[in-house]
């Protein structure tokens, strides 16, 4: 390491000096997920409100705590508009309240944000993440955030890593880190802790029972893709305690459950396509365990998003499972996955990736998954499976790439069938208190004959 270090020093600025590089009219990047800058962010937050400072944009993926400094002290988006590629919980919230606004993508897009000509429009001026500390190679590591942070990089203006000793080293795969001589400017961070998630909370009847008809499924061999939230760490924490062998992973995030299939000897990768013997990932986010698992861990390759979540490379891999939560669920068989009418409340992501990867694989399933009810704030219980999406909602899965849909109720499968058959299909899964006015729904929608009849087992 030594080789590389006055050039190192040569690079070093404080956190500061850094933010002091923005001007108006920038567009600023920050890594994804829990690799989004600290110091950084707070030294640009005390810059809101500068006269000569407006309109500067700033894009994340997937905001986590702390809550960016920047929309904390710019209410009023004097100098800043904060946008996510991807809503998580603290996104939602400051959207709430006006702070935050969505970029609508497909998450195998990301990496051609930042490298195709046709985006140039959007490039960013700044790119800016924690990353480990350089190694002795003189490359810095994303550690937990691959994703499109390479292609980013790559066609910015400045790009600026924020060291910090307690993030992961996750080893590659490819585009996992970006060399010293790639980068403008280092800043020393003070190290601040790396957000992790606390432990899933049990899983309800509902989500169990979920989790049993997914399960049931699953072969010897499959590929499991796992999406965010309790039902997905359900199904794999289940798996774990299965008597499956030699599954694989192709997953653009590395969950906590993960973790568990590892230590009980279900995850070989034996039989993937591609990678084999390695689970292939772009981003993680996860208990502090499941980081300490990920750390210089070669049986596992961090990826560019573009590789792991393009659906020709996931339909390569025989068996692949991919498994999501949606929101709701129309006759028309169309699909919600982020968003309660105008609210956003996730995003697209990476879930139609999967969706045509695991269909189109060789044996491979795709499942949609969620319980058929909600309570609402007056504790009035609605249904998700509805004759039209909430007015305002996104079609997240378009009615011609749903595949297996499941509830507490039962699964149903949705390819090469008739609107009418998927309408009765859809209601057969349904809570049985909804199915009697989404039989009503159907036959306004001209959905349902006087000859469609539901055998229902609940």
């Amino acid at each position: 390491m030594s080789t590389f270090m006055d050039e190192y020093r040569s690079k070093l600025i404080s956190a500061e000096q850094a933010a002091r590089l923005v001007k108006s009219g920038m567009v600023i990047e920050y890594g994804q997920f829990a690799t989004k800058p600290v110091d950084f962010d707070r030294a640009l937050g005390a810059r809101a409100g500068e006269e000569n400072l407006t309109d500067v944009t700033i894009r994340a993926t997937g905001t986590v705590l702390p809550v960016p400094e920047v929309v904390k002290n710019d209410p009023q988006h004097k100098s800043f508009t904060y946008g996510s590629w991807y809503c998580t919980a603290v996104d939602r919230k400051m959207g709430d309240f006006g702070l935050c606004i969505h970029y609508p993508f497909n998450y195998h897009e990301a990496n051609n944000v930042g490298t195709l000509s046709s985006f140039q429009h959007r490039w960013c001026d700044i790119w800016v993440a924690q990353t480990t500390p350089m190694d002795r190679g003189g490359c810095f590591n994303f550690g937990l955030g691959n994703s499109h942070s390479y292609a980013l990089g790559s066609t910015a203006k400045y790009r600026i890593v924020e060291v910090n000793t307690n993030m992961p080293r996750c080893l590659g795969g490819f585009e996992e880190g970006i060399p010293l001589d790639e980068v403008d400017y280092i800043i020393e961070g003070s190290n601040s802790p790396i957000f992790a998630t606390p432990p899933s909370p049990a899983p309800n009847k509902a989500e169990q029972k979920i989790a049993e008809y997914i399960v049931e499924e699953i072969r010897d061999g499959s590929c499991i893709q796992l999406g965010i939230g309790a039902l997905p760490n359900t199904i794999g924490m289940m798996l774990a305690e299965s008597d499956l062998k030699d599954l694989g992973v192709q997953s653009e995030m590395f969950c906590d459950a993960f973790v568990a299939m590892y230590e009980a000897g279900k995850i070989t990768n034996a039989k993937k396509a591609t990678d084999r013997f390695k689970s292939t990932y772009t981003f993680c986010l996860g208990q502090q365990s499941t980081y300490d698992f990920i750390h210089d861990n070669s049986r596992l390759a961090s990826c560019p998003v573009q590789y792991t979540n393009d659906p020709a490379r996931v339909r390569l891999n025989d068996r692949m499972v991919s498994i999501n939560n949606i929101l709701e669920i129309d006759l028309l068989s169309q699909v919600c996955s982020e968003s309660k009418g105008l609210r956003q409340i996730s995003g697209t992501g990476g879930q139609l990736d999967f969706v045509i990867g695991a269909f189109e694989s060789n044996e491979g399933m795709s499942f949609l998954a969620f319980s058929s009810t909600f309570k609402d704030k007056e504790g009035n219980l609605h249904s998700r499976i509805r004759p039209m999406l909430t007015p305002g909602g996104v079609v997240t899965v378009p009615r011609t790439m749903v595949n297996w849909v499941v509830t507490e109720y039962g699964k149903v499968n949705l390819k090469a069938l008739s609107i009418w058959e998927r309408a009765e299909a859809l209601i057969n899964i349904a809570h049985p208190d909804f199915r009697d006015q989404l039989i009503k729904d159907a036959e306004q929608m001209k959905l349902w004959r006087p000859t469609n009849k539901i055998a229902c087992s609940a």
